[in-house]
């Protein structure tokens, strides 16, 4: 009795002990599960989400990479940002048509072209005001060659406009609306009544107009960034002559003498029309005086016989 207690107990043992080493050779490999969904996690959370409205990738505004000045990391402004450039520049030259001319050359030579030029005036107060536009990889190009020229500059600046987002949505908008126009050209062969393809004709003519004009303002925004507007007013450099110091001109002797002629002539001028208005007052005030002495003089008796 006691030794089938014994054998009993004994295997009792062995079936707790092949337990606990199943179950701390399962646990390793919960643990490892746990890592791997940890890390599943982690990889899908690097991964970026897509694009709303099925846009397009977005064109980053900044590079990832930096630089550093002076000890200092700066971010780097990505190349691919959509610009609109525009120069304004205001000089002085001893011959603004001739100056107009060559601004229009260094165009030409950029590989752009003249959109207006104005030349007024003549002789010494000629002027002119020119707009080129040249690629935009040439615009630093362009601005520098066109200070160079012959005369003084007067003010410069540049704007640029940034059109990247503007860019990125109406691409989204003609990729979505091009999606639509194949949508209702499926359609078509499924309408089974006058009244449905003449719907589907209207709705496929209406997203066609949509995406002319979506089209129309990704060319124009394009065409603005491709290439860049710089206006030149040009205005001439006047010269006041000066007569050389210490030399006796009699011509401008004389005109000093005239100018001073005709200053005393107005003022005589001057002088007679106050005494002809207020001549009449003294000669009142004479009268009144003559008439008083003769009022206080004592009367002379006449003599007698």
């Amino acid at each position: 009795m006691r030794r089938s207690l014994r054998v009993l107990a004994l295997l009792a043992f062995i079936l707790v002990l092949a337990a606990a080493c199943s179950g701390s050779t399962a646990s390793p490999t919960a643990t490892q599960q746990f890592s791997n969904i940890g890390n599943n996690l982690g990889d899908s959370a690097a991964v970026p989400a897509p694009a709303k409205g099925g846009a397009p990738g977005s064109i980053p505004a900044y590079d990832a990479s930096t630089t550093t000045q002076n000890g200092i990391p700066t971010l780097v402004t990505s190349p691919n940002r959509n610009l609109i450039l525009t120069a304004n520049v205001s000089m002085k030259t001893q011959d603004p048509w001739a100056t107009a001319d060559k601004a229009r050359a260094i165009a030409s030579g950029l590989g752009g072209d003249i959109l207006a030029m104005s030349q007024t005036g003549q002789g010494e107060n000629r002027s002119a005001l020119i707009t080129v536009r040249v690629p935009s990889d040439r615009f630093d190009e362009a601005l520098r060659q066109l200070k160079l020229l012959d005369g003084e500059v007067l003010t410069s600046n540049v704007d640029a406009k940034d059109v990247t987002d503007q860019f990125t949505d109406l691409q989204a908008r003609l990729v979505a609306k091009q999606a639509e126009e194949q949508r209702y050209l499926q359609l078509f062969p499924q309408a089974k009544t006058v009244d449905e393809t003449l719907k589907i004709d209207a709705a496929l003519g209406n997203v066609r107009t949509q995406i002319e004009q979506l089209q129309g303002q990704l060319n124009l925004i394009k065409n603005r960034t491709e290439f860049s507007t710089i206006t030149m007013s040009i205005a001439p450099i006047v010269t006041v002559p000066t007569p050389p110091s210490g030399a006796w001109d009699p011509s401008v002797t004389f005109a000093k003498a005239i100018a001073a002629l005709s200053v005393f002539f107005r003022f005589a001028a001057d002088l007679a029309i106050w005494v002809l208005v207020f001549g009449w007052i003294p000669l009142i005030a004479l009268a009144l005086a003559f008439a008083a002495m003769r009022m206080r003089r004592p009367s002379v008796p006449a003599p007698t016989a």
